[in-house]
């Protein structure tokens, strides 16, 4: 089904390895050094959790293409799992059409609710199928650039690194977040969200050779009132979608709009608009927290040689359906590091 890698007995060592691998200086016979060419440093791109936020992502992406710069080597966690993957896939237009074309009664339309029967709220078989249709049978090995896609074990907590076998199924255990989505199965180990054990993966692209890191945080300014702000205004679903495109998204709602238990889970996994948020605000807005301290606490450890931090704090986790501010931001955020990358590609390329 594929390999992956238990890094769980190597965190801490990575270091011991300059990144890159050794130089190697060679000397005439007189002993006098040669110069020699040195060729371009090896570029890695980590992409960070941020559920509804990962939009960013392809504006980072997008700037990159713009300034002629082309990763060696990706990672990815949870939603940058997904976009960098669609990415090296060669179908970053496809999702960018997508995520553009969301609206709430559409996104609602790809959630499918199993009242937890199967290890979370939603059985994320649509979103499943969704993938399949762009990527089909894709493997890591058949991309031209390497990807390593974040995830956990659930039952030692080990972080694990996929970087053979199906795309789709490295995606999926990526974005497998706790109670939202069930656990992947995979290689008969249950995987859950990497943002659990490491949400910015600046370490996976350091071990594959990268000696310019770039990385992509999705949680600089993330904490406020966005983080309590989760409820999805379900008024539009649940009485004909006054105010949305109705026409557009009614073959993936036809079910959640005419299951009224499907109509329950909804209200309390989003929230109605009362005070208390619902399940899901508190599981993701935790999630958030545990991203937040967990994040710095590995960059402190395992600096990349850039940090780009989109300033998407304002909006919700679950904002999916704003794809064009937070593509939009994430694009300025990157333009705004240029010179830093620049320097750093120029600097370890003497």
């Amino acid at each position: 089904m594929g390999r992956f890698i238990d890094i769980s007995g190597f965190i801490g060592r990575t270091s011991l390895l300059a990144p890159g691998g050794p130089r190697v200086i060679t000397t005439s016979d007189d002993t006098s050094l040669k110069a020699v060419p040195v060729a371009k440093p090896k570029i890695g791109l980590a992409l960070g959790g941020g559920v509804g936020r990962g939009w960013a992502h392809i504006g980072v992406i997008r700037a990159l293409e713009a300034a002629g710069i082309k990763p060696d080597v990706v990672a990815g966690t949870s939603i940058g799992a997904l976009v960098g993957g669609a990415y090296l896939a060669g179908h970053l237009d496809t999702l960018e059409e997508w995520a553009r074309s969301l609206n709430r009664r559409r996104m609602l339309g790809y959630l499918d609710f199993t009242l937890g029967a199967a290890g979370g709220f939603l059985g994320g078989a649509r979103l499943e199928k969704l993938m399949h249709k762009y990527l089909g049978e894709t493997k890591f090995e058949d991309l031209d650039t390497k990807f390593v896609s974040v995830t956990a074990e659930l039952a030692t907590a080990h972080e694990i690194w996929i970087d053979t076998g199906s795309l789709v199924e490295g995606i999926k255990a990526s974005y497998a977040l706790p109670g939202v989505f069930p656990p992947s199965r995979y290689n008969d180990r249950l995987l859950v969200d990497g943002a659990l054990v490491n949400p910015v993966p600046a370490s996976v692209c350091r071990a594959f050779g990268a000696r310019v890191v770039i990385a992509v945080s999705l949680h600089g300014d993330s904490f406020g009132h966005a983080n309590l702000d989760e409820r999805l205004e379900l008024s539009g679903v649940m009485n004909g979608g006054e105010g949305e495109d109705a026409t557009a998204s009614q073959p993936v709602l036809a079910d959640a709009q005419q299951d009224k238990p499907n109509r329950l889970i909804m209200k309390q996994l989003f929230g109605t608009g009362q005070k208390l948020p619902g399940a899901g605000t508190v599981m993701v807005g935790a999630l958030n927290i545990v991203m937040d301290r967990l994040s710095r606490s590995r960059l402190a450890g395992d600096p990349p040689d850039v940090l780009v931090m989109p300033r998407v704090g304002h909006i919700s986790l679950l904002d999916f359906d704003r794809a064009d501010e937070t593509i939009k931001l994430g694009l300025e955020a990157m333009e705004k590091e240029m010179p830093q990358i620049e320097e750093a590609m120029a600097i370890l390329s003497r």
